[in-house]
Order: structure tokens, then C-alpha cells, then sequence
């Protein structure tokens, strides 16, 4: 029938499933003595009519569009090693860090493979490496006492783990990736209760004979264990400090941690088996500048860090003295001065360098070789900077000794370091491997500046500096953890007592089990049991420095002039 035909006809459209035609729908007869609806633009393809208007299609919200669409349910592999997890965190993690939280993490990454296994996923080399590297950051803990390193290393550890668990390769599905396992600390909860359910309606002949053999044989265990503690006292010692001592009064707390590495291990098990496709967000490049308006600020900023340089090899060629005598600094005031301005010009480089690349012409070939010559030359122009920076703290540390806050920033540096390094090479092999190794980075200096030590490298320093200069800050080194006692431990009395004093107090104050003592903390009670440090008295004076003859400091400043009021000194930073 033609178009012309159907309409004198007066058909009416039928639905898509050939049901009965519909009253009403624009493009049809109207009723008797009316004319034909208005003429629409597509036809029907068999029948000649007006189809109807297409549905409309309302925009996805973004976070569904990244949710996957099919989720496994919970095996019982993965409910039982999330419950492992919980009571091992409920037994292990009251009364501190050491490798109780490696032992919490391996039921914990259990949990998420088996649910990663279920769901039909595989292991890539991406996420061996992302899982290998969160478990070698929990060795930190349970090597050093002092806790900012550790908390680093916690804290990057959940970062890589939560990486392994989504696999990102873009930078967002790697920044976004590292919090993402917060996205199931909901959700995970109620798919672990889900398949419980599940698993419970399937299988209730099995759950009690197994319930029951468990209860018997924890009886049997309290029994006996009870028996054999009381006949012989080694075994009773032996057995108090392998289990942990749970007390009424610790329970709410104890019980808390139970909550959270339920939670924990559900989450990361939920985001194994179901990760948010961080990858399918996509972030628009703005729009192309012209060579001039970008290029040129860009040639002027690399004259500027030339022009710098130059002045750096002419004092390295000229001598720190004449550059003294012209600006009137002393030798640590110079230091001093220039390290922190070089920390933050390399910080507003990288991010130079990440505006130039989002605006710049990339087109033509004549274009991406103008951008990586000027950014190029920016790079390793930077990378000179952070030599610069290096050698200013190193002046810096032998003029007022080491702490932790200058032992910090100059590993940031060096890291900063190897980032420009990274991006010069993604100039010239490619940057689509760039986001995972720059996060790669980050979590190897962390497992790096962990294992390193660095309270025992500030205690080793300081040391050296004394059997040099004669000058130390006790009261500084008072702060610092059981990993800096083997380096104390080599200073003459009495300064080694009045270093060592109130880390030893400390270690005897607290009572700690196997799994929460680090080897840090063991090796120093084992070198003060051997030496014990002796009260200190009136030989330690209260501002805490000493001369090289090992009398208290006569009050000068240690590193400053003579006559400086010591009021003002922060023994912490070293500055005024």
C-alpha cells in the first residue's frame, strides 16, 4: 500500500509488537469528517505510517555509567576469610602496629581474590604488582617503631591495594582508583550479608554440625590449654604471650576492630568482584592555544631557570666565600634561604608542565616537536633545580644537623626528581604508561624512606656531627623512637644517658605482645638491658646540648651566633 493510500485509508499506526492500532497518535485520522494529522519525517518502513516518537534518552548518571552490571555473589571462600579477618583484627590490633596488620592483611587479600576468582576476573601483571607492593608497605610496621613512617606506609599501602583491586590505567582510573575501595564500605557489607543468606538457605543441614564442631573443639582447646598452663609454668608462659589478653574492659574496643576488618575485608572482597570502571571517565583536553600564546611564556620561564643555573655553576666554580662577602648571608643563612624556594619552584614546574600540556597544539607534527622541545628543556632545566635544592640541604643539615621534617622533604625532592626523569621518557617512548609508573614511584619511596630507617639515620648524623663540632641536641633526640637507640648508643656518657633516658622510660612503660613489637623496639630494649641508661641527674641540663668535651653547653646556640637568645630557637626545624 502506498503512503497516499494509507492515509485516504485512515490506518492507523499500530505498536511495535503488532497490537491493536491506537486512538489519538499524531500523524493518524483524526476522527470522521477530520483531515490526517500532520506529516511527520520518517515513515514506517513495512507500512507506509508515521512511527512513533522516539523514546527520549535521558543522560546517565556518571557514577552508574562506571558501575559494572553484573556482580557475583559472595562465595564461601570469601565469607570465611572476611570473617577471619575480623577476628583477627579484633584479637591482634588493640594495643598497637607491628606484623599483626600483615597478618590481618593476608585473610584480607584472600577474601579479594577468591571474589576476584568468582567473578571471572584474572590476574595481571598491573595488579600482581599493586598487590605485592601493598603487602611489602605493611613490612614497614613491623620493622620501625617510629610512627611517621609508618603511618605512610599504612596509608599508601590501602592506596596500592585499592589500585589492585580496580586496575586502573588512566590518570583517573589511578587517582581515583586509590580511594575507591570506599565506595564498598556500604555496599560490601550488605553483598557479604546477601550471599550469607544465600549460602545459609542452600546448605542449613551442614552449618550446624559445623557450628558444633567448632564449639567443641574451642572447649576442648580452653580445657586442656588451662590444664597443661598449670603444670608447667615455661608452657604457661609460652601460651600468655602467643595468645592475646582479651579483658572485659577492652571489650567495646575490641569489638569495634572486629566491625571494621569485617567491613574492611568485605569491601575490598565487593570491589574485586564488582571495581567501578574508573578507566570510562574521560578528561577534555582544552582547547587548542596558539604557538605563541603558549610557547612563548614557556621560552621565557626556560631563560629564567637558565639564568639560575648560571649563577649556581659560578658559585660552584667561584666559591661559597665571595657569594657570602656580596650578600652578607652567613653559610647557613644561605642554605638556609634557598632550599624551601627551590622545593616549591620544582612543585610549580610539574604543574606548569600539566597546564602547557593540556592547552597546547598537538596536531601537527611540527606542533608535538615545538612542545617537546620547550617542555623537554623546562624538564631537565628543573631537574638541575632539584640538584641545587639537594646541595642547599645539604649545607643546610651541616650547619644545623638532621631532623625528621629536612630528612622528609628532601626525600620529596628526590622524588620529584625521578618524576620529571618519568616524564622526560614519556616525551619520547609514550605516555600512556605514565599514570601507573609515577604511582608506582610514589609507593616505592614510600617503602623505601620506611625501610631506610629515618630516626636511626637523624640519631646517625647527629652522632657524626657531634664527633666533629662537639655540639648536640639532646633535647631534640629525646623525641625520637627506639629505631635511633643503636645510634645513641655510641655516644659517651653522660650525653648518651640524657639521649637515651626517656626512650627507655618509654619501652618499659609499655607491655607489648609478639605480634604488635617491632624489630626496632626489640633491638633497642635488647641494647638498653645490656647498657642501661642511667638517670641523667644534674649532668643533663634542660636545654639539651652539650660541648665536645661532654660538659653541658655552655648556652651558646647551637650553629648560630654566640650571643643569639635561645628562646628563639626551634630545635625541631632548625630555624628561628
Amino acid at each position: 500500500m502506498s503512503r497516499e493510500g494509507g492515509r485516504a485509508g485512515g490506518a492507523r499506526p499500530h505498536d511495535a509488537a503488532g497490537g491493536a492500532p491506537h486512538a489519538g497518535v499524531p500523524g493518524s485520522a483524526g476522527p470522521a469528517g477530520a483531515g490526517p494529522g500532520p506529516a511527520r519525517p520518517y515513515a514506517h518502513p513495512v507500512h507506509g505510517q508515521q512511527p512513533w516518537p522516539p523514546p527520549v534518552r535521558r543522560p546517565e548518571p556518571w557514577l552508574a555509567s562506571i558501575r559494572p552490571t553484573r556482580r557475583a555473589p559472595a562465595r564461601v571462600a570469601t565469607l570465611w576469610c572476611a570473617l577471619a579477618t575480623a577476628l583477627l583484627s579484633g584479637l591482634l590490633l588493640g594495643d598497637g602496629l607491628g606484623v599483626n596488620l600483615l597478618i590481618v592483611a593476608v585473610p584480607a587479600a584472600l577474601a579479594a581474590f577468591f571474589a576476584a576468582r568468582a567473578a571471572g576476573r584474572r590476574l595481571r601483571p598491573w595488579t600482581a604488582v599493586w598487590a605485592l607492593g601493598g603487602l611489602a608497605l605493611l613490612v614497614v610496621p613491623a620493622l620501625r617503631d617510629a610512627g611517621w613512617p609508618t603511618f605512610l606506609a599504612v596509608v599508601t599501602a590501602l592506596a596500592v591495594g585499592s589500585l589492585a583491586l580496580h586496575g586502573g590505567r588512566t590518570w583517573p582510573g589511578v587517582v581515583l582508583g586509590s580511594v575507591g575501595v570506599l565506595d564498598s564500605l556500604v555496599t560490601g557489607p550488605v553483598w557479604g550479608w546477601r550471599g550469607l543468606r544465600e549460602r545459609a538457605d542452600g546448605s542449613r543441614g551442614r552449618w550446624g554440625p559445623a557450628l558444633r564442631a567448632i564449639g567443641v573443639a574451642a572447649l576442648l582447646v580452653v580445657v586442656f590449654g588451662a590444664l597443661f598452663s598449670g603444670a608447667d609454668a615455661a608452657f604457661a608462659d609460652l601460651l600468655g604471650e602467643l595468645i592475646p589478653d582479651v579483658s572485659g574492659i577492652d571489650a567495646p574496643w575490641r569489638f569495634l576492630l572486629f566491625l571494621v576488618g569485617l567491613a574492611g575485608a568485605l569491601a575490598a572482597a565487593h570491589t574485586a568482584a564488582a571495581p567501578l570502571r574508573w578507566d570510562r571517565l574521560t578528561v577534555r583536553r582544552g582547547a587548542a592555544r596558539g604557538r605563541v600564546e603558549w610557547a612563548l611564556p614557556l621560552i621565557v620561564l626556560d631563560l629564567l631557570f637558565a639564568a639560575f643555573i648560571a649563577v649556581q655553576l659560578a658559585v660552584l666554580f667561584g666559591g661559597y666565600d665571595k657569594v657570602l662577602r656580596e650578600t652578607g648571608l652567613t653559610y647557613a643563612e644561605y642554605a638556609r634561604q634557598g632550599f624551601w624556594q627551590l622545593l616549591w619552584a620544582t612543585l610549580l614546574t610539574l604543574v606548569v608542565i600539566g597546564l602547557a600540556l593540556r592547552w597546547a597544539p598537538r596536531d601537527g607534527a611540527r606542533d608535538r616537536a615545538l612542545v617537546r622541545a620547550v617542555l623537554g628543556t623546562l624538564c631537565v632545566l628543573t631537574l638541575v633545580v632539584v640538584a641545587s635544592a639537594l646541595r642547599r640541604m645539604d649545607l643546610y643539615v651541616d650547619a644545623y644537623g638532621l631532623t625528621r621534617l629536612r630528612i622528609s622533604v628532601a626525600a620529596m625532592e628526590l622524588w620529584l626528581g625521578l618524576v620529571l626523569v618519568l616524564i622526560i621518557a614519556a616525551g619520547l617512548l609514550g605516555s600512556r604508561w605514565l599514570p601507573r609508573a609515577v604511582a608506582g614511584s610514589a609507593a616505592a619511596a614510600v617503602l623505601a624512606f620506611g625501610l631506610v630507617s629515618p630516626d636511626a639515620l637523624v640519631a646517625e648524623r647527629n652522632v657524626e656531627r657531634f664527633e666533629t663540632t662537639g655540639k648536640i641536641d639532646v633535647r631534640y633526640l629525646r623525641d625520637l623512637s627506639a629505631d635511633a637507640v643503636p645510634a645513641l648508643d655510641a655516644l659517651p656518657e653522660p650525653v648518651r644517658s640524657c639521649a637515651l633516658r626517656d626512650i627507655e622510660l618509654d619501652l618499659r612503660e609499655t607491655e607489648q605482645s609478639w605480634y604488635d613489637t617491632s624489630w626496632g623496639q626489640a633491638r633497642a630494649r635488647e641494647i638498653l638491658e645490656k647498657r642501661p641508661a642511667s638517670a641523667g641527674g644534674p649532668s643533663c641540663p634542660d636545654r639539651g646540648r652539650y660541648g665536645g668535651d661532654g660538659d653541658p653547653y655552655d648556652g651558646t646556640r647551637d650553629g648560630y651566633d654566640e650571643d643569639a637568645d635561645l628562646e628563639d630557637f626551634d630545635p625541631g626545624t632548625g630555624m628561628d
